[in-house]
């Protein structure tokens, strides 16, 4: 067969054409994505840099009685007014996780002026974060991602329908960056955010291309291998599947008290006018700094607090307490509108409540449950099923967080049981109802 030279066939018309069906949206995304996944690498570095700083900083001022709790306390109430005074000054919109303000984005009721939200939303989540709010990192990733997304297609000049894929697809990559969680981020866009697309097809394929792209950008950053590097468990035996479910239904009770206690605490927050509201930052600031100084594993977005957990054998009356005070830190902190996700302290509220029942579960059935810390793993993603009302990104979510992969029929039995149990109990998913509190608003 004859060779054709490389000019010929670039000057083809099949090959013209050819590149003339390549959607540049691809191409687009890729590097939306790698932007989301280096920047929330960095943002996850930072928080815990400044996390660690701190509590050093702390730490070492205590030979003098009482100096650590005073610098503890001035530090965070000054980290947190900071936090506020740019969130409400600059970029209102930031406040929050975010995620219903990127669904309100793509249903069309919100604008996203990323000019002013990346850089606020990054600057205040620094701050915030850092100062131990009970707060997760992914909330700041995902608005972030959004903005990326927007940023980028502005770049390229796209149009209203490629911009909205963009700000979807960066979404699911901010959520895969927080995680390194490139399966969990790439669901999230189509169970929670529930875009429509003009092609769904070439939107799904820019999503899982940007939701790749942030996970290498955020392991060039940080490293490979999972968030929580958390024993590998065997996988329990099927006369066991009946606790897991058990689990899924206690959890979908806590979910649906969290959400109704949180909707409240919002609606209190939001309330306040004059010097309250004037210094919201300045009082729970220096609340979460006596709580870090005077019991440090209360405060913090949880990721280290589960690591904590796994490490130290603590008494079950004391994880339970935990799981009850981190609970109530959570509302507070969120409530109070501060930017920041509820992701990862439901995580960790998770792992206190399960180790917290986990060895007496333990005692009653040890042939059922052999290695009762499987609880945890479940409880993880039921959990955050009860509560966002997205199951099959919980359940990645957890697989890919723990790389407990074997555990993925007893994640699957106790998130389907929390997340109908919360829906029996006439809950709704979260995010849909702080949309609709902002639409009203």
């Amino acid at each position: 067969m004859e060779f054709k030279p490389l000019k010929s066939i670039l000057q083809s018309p099949r090959f013209k054409k050819t590149i003339g069906r390549l959607n540049p949206l691809l191409f687009w995304a890729a590097i939306a994505g790698l932007i989301t996944g280096v920047l929330g690498g960095s943002f996850r570095y930072l928080v815990s840099a400044i996390l660690d700083s701190r509590i050093r900083w702390i730490d070492s001022l205590d030979k003098l009685p009482g100096q650590g709790a005073i610098v503890s306390i001035i530090i965070s109430a000054i980290m947190v007014y900071l936090g506020f005074f740019l969130m409400r000054r600059i970029a209102p919109d930031t406040s929050g996780s975010g995620i219903p303000q990127i669904e309100g984005m793509l249903s069309g009721h919100f604008p996203l002026v990323w000019q002013r939200v990346l850089p606020v939303k990054f600057s205040t989540g620094l701050l915030i974060l850092g100062s131990g709010m009970v707060m997760g990192r992914e909330g700041p990733t995902i608005q972030m991602g959004g903005s990326i997304g927007k940023m980028v297609g502005t770049w390229f000049n796209a149009n209203q329908e490629q911009t909205r894929v963009l700000v979807a697809a960066c979404g699911g990559a901010g959520l895969a960056t927080a995680f390194n969680a490139p399966l969990a981020g790439i669901m999230f866009v189509f169970e929670e955010l529930k875009p429509t697309f003009e092609d769904e097809v070439r939107a799904y394929h820019a999503i899982t291309l940007s939701c790749i792209s942030a996970t290498i950008g955020q392991q060039l950053i940080l490293g490979t291998g999972p968030v929580l590097k958390l024993t590998q468990f065997e996988t329990p035996p099927l006369a066991s599947l009946w606790i897991f479910a058990l689990l899924g239904i206690a959890f979908g009770f806590i979910g649906y008290a969290f959400n109704t206690l949180l909707v409240k605490s919002l609606n209190f927050f939001s309330s306040l006018r004059g010097r309250s509201y004037q210094f919201t930052g300045l009082f729970i600031g220096g609340f979460i700094g006596l709580m870090s100084w005077f019991y440090n594993p209360t405060t913090g977005g949880g990721e280290e607090m589960i690591i904590w957990s796994f490490n130290n054998v603590e008494p079950s009356h004391v994880l339970l307490l935990l799981f009850f005070i981190r609970f109530g830190m959570t509302i507070l902190c969120y409530g109070s509108g501060a930017p920041g996700g509820i992701f990862a302290p439901m995580l960790s509220m998770a792992t206190l409540f399960c180790l917290g029942i986990a060895r007496q579960t333990h005692t009653w059935f040890p042939t059922d449950l052999p290695y009762p810390e499987v609880l945890t793993i479940a409880g993880m993603g039921a959990l955050v099923a009860a509560t966002v009302r997205a199951p099959l990104t919980a359940i990645l979510l957890t697989l890919e967080m723990t790389a407990n992969y074997q555990l993925i029929l007893p994640i699957l039995v106790s998130c389907f049981t929390a997340s109908t149990t919360a829906h029996a109990m006439g809950g709704r998913p979260i995010y849909t109802v702080l949309l609709e509190r902002s639409l009203k608003k």
